[in-house]
């Protein structure tokens, strides 16, 4: 099964896609789908919906995870939030129906480091010590892609195959990182 998170937004996009394989979760890749900010933003969303179709058709997800829109800094950037989330969303297609699924930012926090008002390097720091130290991220829209996907996975909306290996709980991870 494979998870394709994205944070949206009308200027770039985070994305990141993990493949859950029983219980363990394993990173295939993040990274940002960069829209042109040179043209106008009703030109630009035929860009949006082009570069994320191109995402879904080479990753191939079987469930997608979006932030919900909560927040934003004035009423025309929620517009602008609004209408590149309505081209993302578009880009999935039919076959995507009942396989997409939004997180409110604060929750996707919580899951990932305990506290929904934790700051991007407190996110950044939490999937480093989960997926690993050697991971590094080109901005924070890839690592909360990447928290946004978790955040699915860990809410049991991702349907996982039965393992006979004993669940690790985050709080472990972070002992056994921590000790490192």
């Amino acid at each position: 099964m494979i998870v394709l998170g994205i944070d949206p937004g009308s200027l770039k996009a985070g994305y990141a896609a993990i493949k859950i394989d029983g219980r363990k979760t394993t990173l295939i890749e993040c990274g940002i789908l960069h829209f042109d900010q040179k043209i106008d933003l009703i030109d630009r969303l035929a860009h949006v919906y082009t570069q994320t179709k191109e995402l879904i058709e080479r990753i191939g997800p079987d469930q997608i995870a979006l932030e919900s829109l909560i927040f934003a800094k004035s009423i025309p950037a929620l517009a602008k939030l609004a209408q590149a989330r309505g081209a993302i969303i578009s880009a999935f297609g039919d076959g995507y129906v009942g396989k997409i699924h939004e997180y409110a930012p604060a929750l996707v926090k919580s899951t990932v480091t305990g506290h929904g008002q934790a700051t991007k390097e407190g996110v950044d720091k939490s999937l480093k010590m989960i997926f690993g130290k050697q991971i590094e991220f080109v901005s924070h829209d890839a690592s909360d892609a990447l928290a946004i996907a978790l955040c699915h996975v860990l809410h049991g909306k991702a349907p996982r195959a039965k393992s006979t290996t004993r669940a690790r709980s985050l709080k472990s991870v972070f002992a056994k990182w921590e000790g490192n």
